[in-house]
């Protein structure tokens, strides 16, 4: 059944006429409280105090920050040997480093694949083709791909499932579809002299995901043996360099305006560099919100992560939904004193409709002061 919003737009007290923007002098502090991941209704608050300020927090549903550098296990000659990390129905998110020449083919049933190269660079041999993937690229492999990697340097992958599903770009609405990227700089494998090198008639091992759980399928040839294909189906790769976000010098755009990729109850954001917003009365950080829909997950991967302190590349925060959150406040009064003209940070973002958990190998990982990193002072007693 198709529903309507209850919408009344309404002002009471002491308020801006903008979100994010010419907040009133007796209150610095704005929080969003929204539905749908900042496509639904809204309301903006404006406080006397920062949202972030508690002095202290009981229980488990809490901002949690990990050091996915510190992963046991995470090298590994397969992906499926890797463990999961954060997980619910519609996606999973694992690590995965490699070193060495791969010589099993892997193909994952349960879902689309979406590789961000952390580190290193290599090979990939699809049934496709063959492509260089490199730092900084994004590769979508589609479910039951047959691929394997043969590394230039080591490599550091962030592992992003769409189980049971497939990614799509999202609606560019107004801006149109050239906005943000063009299609025109996704790059898909070759049926090249390389990839024609490597066709043999040597026994190979597939080792198939499926339901979790790995099939081993042995061919007594190579089964990457393409000599051409056609269609708009395949592997396609995307460097971050090639992405143009969207900005306003006027007004700081939501994260939805960095969707890279969309999933089955998720999608996957891109956070790259870009002025940081000029006009006297716009806020130049991350504005608090509640995203009360969709938790929140961000893997930092290079450069000054301007609204968070004590993050390194190949670390990541989750933000639950139901609480609000924000930049820290070495970061907030940075945004207000407007220092500070460009942000240099890239990092991918996933957000959830439907909450996620974690494993042990993640949890082993943790950083379990994060919940008070919004502190301004001590607390009494500390």
């Amino acid at each position: 059944m198709s529903r309507k919003w209850i919408s009344f737009p309404h002002k009471e007290g002491t308020c801006s006429k903008q979100a994010h923007a010419d907040f009133p002098k007796e209150a610095l502090y704005e929080r969003e409280a929204g539905r749908e991941g900042f496509f639904g209704p809204a309301s903006h608050f404006h406080h006397q105090h920062a949202p972030t300020g508690w002095s202290e927090w009981e229980g488990n549903h809490r901002p949690r920050a990990f050091n996915f550098n510190l992963v046991e296990n995470a090298h590994q000659h397969s992906p499926w040997d890797v463990p999961t990390l954060l997980h619910n129905r519609d996606c999973k998110v694992r690590v995965w480093q490699l070193s060495e020449v791969m010589t099993d083919l892997v193909r994952n049933a349960d879902g689309d694949e979406l590789l961000f190269i952390h580190q290193g660079s290599a090979d990939l041999y699809c049934d496709y083709g063959h492509m260089v993937i490199e730092e900084g690229d994004y590769v979508m492999i589609p479910r039951s791909t047959n691929w394997r990697l043969e590394p230039k340097q080591p490599m550091f992958i962030l592992l992003i499932e769409n189980s049971g599903s497939s990614y799509a770009l999202p609606e560019r609405g107004s801006v149109g579809n050239h906005a943000v990227f063009d299609p025109a700089v996704l790059d898909v494998p070759k049926i090249n002299d390389e990839f024609k090198a490597q066709y043999s008639e040597n026994d190979t091992r597939v080792l198939m995901k499926r339901h979790d759980s790995v099939n081993t399928i042995n061919y007594p040839f190579n089964p990457l043996d393409a000599i051409g294909w056609h269609g708009d189906l395949s592997v396609v790769r995307l460097n971050w360099r090639d992405i143009r976000p969207l900005m306003s010098h006027r007004y700081h755009l939501p994260p939805s305006a960095h969707t890279t990729f969309v999933g089955a109850g998720f999608v996957v954001c891109t956070f790259v560099p870009r002025p940081i917003e000029s006009d006297p009365g716009a806020l130049k950080v991350p504005f608090y919100h509640n995203n009360d829909d969709y938790d929140e997950v961000l893997f930092y991967h290079a450069g000054d992560f301007f609204s968070r302190d004590n993050i390194e590349a190949g670390m990541v925060t989750f933000h639950p939904a139901g609480f609000t959150h924000g930049p820290h406040p070495k970061a907030f009064q940075a945004g207000l004193e407007h220092k500070k003209k460009f942000t240099d940070e890239v990092a991918v973002m996933i957000d959830t409709r439907n909450p996620l958990e974690f494993s042990k190998e993640a949890t082993h990982v943790e950083n379990s002061e994060y919940v008070y990193s919004w502190r301004t002072k001590i607390v009494e007693g500390e």
